[in-house]
């Protein structure tokens, strides 16, 4: 060595050295033990003492049951493990450690051994511990919440499965198992089309496109195929299912069964036509039992004999009168069953239909002193239908306005079209409907005329030969005076 040249200043170099380590081991997130051979604490980071709240002159030089609890050394029988580490240069790595330190949470740790040798000598071990106590706690909260939504799923009555975007089964539910009779792993991989009626594949083609599209849940009435061969008539909502991107990833599927539910509606329906049958009857057996009972008391009179002739005429015209108001009833009875036995529809000019009519009750509207406005456009607004049963119903509406105006009033007629339809509007000022009425008066029978002065017919017939034109008609009685019919017709 030259006399000019320095020696190295060793001291420096481990100070450097010293610095060097003690930043990395504070900047290693784990908390980080150096045990010598007596499990006494050689060194401790920040990380250890900070989530521990101890400090280093409590720390350092201190054996390991004064560090750490008597019930974790005895349960990771940490003295045995260290030892090996020293006897055998044996690694410990990754054991799970559950610490509770005086006056802190429960923490849960994973923790290593690692050797720290120097020319094969083993002289410390390292102990690392990961705080993972969130981690743990996360991972057990999504596991709970994926447990929880399972049972839900399979707790439910209805179907519940889910697909890809191609439309092939990913999960299927224990209800679709119990009532297609097919189990998760015999259709998984398979298309949800194939357990379909074949009837629907271009709604489900449509449907599944317009999924895939982005658009929200879809609605449909699809039969599921079971496996002994039989159909189960299901509705299905079908939603969007998205990632954690709000990408559509795929599609989720809900179905209840509707077997039940056609069965009520089948029993409700039969219901429905025994009671219009019951109110049929009972409404031909008052209206027909009247005129019947004025011809049997006329036909006593004439057998018994000995008549005045002016007398028997009388009886005679009675029985006549009888039997032509019978007739009437029947007759308008199978208007309003069957509007037209041989439709002939043709195109029909609504507004030249509509002055032709009013034409026809111009005087009888005169004589009940009745006003009589009408505002119909002067270009033709056309529709398609029989013109004879149009103005059959539309004469109806005219005849009972003028009858609810027995001491006069006024009668309005508009037509007019707008959003592809013809709507005609009838109103007076007469006597109104009763609110409760509203609801039954195009109810065959149904009527509040005096006895023997209507056969509640009149309304219905006008009802089915609106329907039968693929129309509405709706009636609209207030505090006002009077009421207002509107009928709504297709336009060509």
């Amino acid at each position: 060595m030259d006399a000019n040249t320095a020696p190295p200043d060793n001291s420096l170099e481990s100070q450097r050295y010293q610095q060097l380590y003690d930043m990395l081991l504070e900047a290693i997130p784990s908390s980080v033990l150096l045990i010598d051979r007596d499990l006494r604490i050689v060194s401790a980071n920040r990380n250890f003492l900070e989530k521990n709240r101890r400090n280093l002159p409590d720390t350092i030089g201190h054996r390991l049951e004064e560090v750490f609890p008597a019930i974790i050394i005895d349960q990771m029988d940490f003295p045995g493990r260290i030892r090996q580490v020293f006897e055998k240069n044996f690694r410990v790595k990754g054991e799970r450690m559950t610490y509770r330190a005086p006056g802190i949470p429960l923490r849960i740790y994973y923790y290593s051994i690692l050797p720290f040798s120097w020319q094969g000598v083993v002289e410390l071990a390292m102990l690392l511990m990961d705080d993972v106590t969130e981690q743990v706690r996360l991972s057990e909260e999504v596991r709970r919440v994926e447990r929880h939504l399972a049972s839900v799923v399979e707790s439910a009555q209805d179907i519940v499965l889910s697909t890809d975007m191609e439309g092939q089964i990913l999960t299927w539910n224990t209800a679709a198992e119990k009532l297609s009779g097919f189990t998760l792993y015999a259709v998984r991989g398979h298309n949800f089309f194939d357990f379909c009626a074949g009837d629907n594949q271009g709604e489900m083609a449509r449907i599944f496109a317009n999924l895939q599209a982005g658009k929200e849940a879809q609605m449909a009435e699809w039969d599921l195929k079971t496996r002994d061969g039989g159909r189960i008539p299901v509705s299905w909502i079908f939603s969007p299912m998205k990632d954690h991107l709000g990408q559509t990833a795929g599609i989720v599927a809900v179905g209840r069964d509707l077997t039940e539910r056609r069965k009520f509606e089948a029993q409700l329906l039969q219901t429905q036509k025994l009671a219009a049958l019951g109110v049929m009857a009972g409404g031909i057996a008052h209206e027909i039992r009247n005129p019947l009972a004025v011809c049997s008391s006329a036909a006593q009179f004439i057998m018994e004999g000995d008549l005045e002739p002016q007398l028997q005429q009388e009886c005679a015209e009675k029985i006549h009168a009888g039997i032509l108001r019978a007739s009437m009833i029947i007759e308008n009875l199978l208007r309003f069953a069957r509007p037209s036995v041989k439709p002939d529809i043709k195109e029909i000019n609504l507004t030249t239909l509509l002055e032709e009519t009013l034409s026809l009750v111009t005087n009888q509207a005169r004589i009940a002193k009745i006003e009589l406005q009408a505002q119909l456009p002067r270009e033709p607004i056309r529709i398609s239908g029989m013109e004879g049963l149009l103005q059959q119903a539309f004469m109806n509406l005219l005849l009972n306005a003028i009858k609810a105006m027995p001491d006069g009033g006024g009668l309005g007629v508009t037509l007019g079209q707008a959003d592809g339809e013809a709507w005609v509007s009838i109103s007076d000022t007469g006597l109104g409907i009763a609110p409760g009425d509203l609801d039954n008066i195009f109810d065959p029978f149904y009527t509040t005329a005096p006895v023997g002065q209507g056969t509640g017919l009149g309304l219905s017939i006008c009802y089915s030969i609106i329907r039968q034109h693929f129309g509405t008609i709706t009636v609209e009685s207030g505090d006002d005076p009077g009421c207002t019919f509107t009928v709504r017709l297709p336009i060509l």
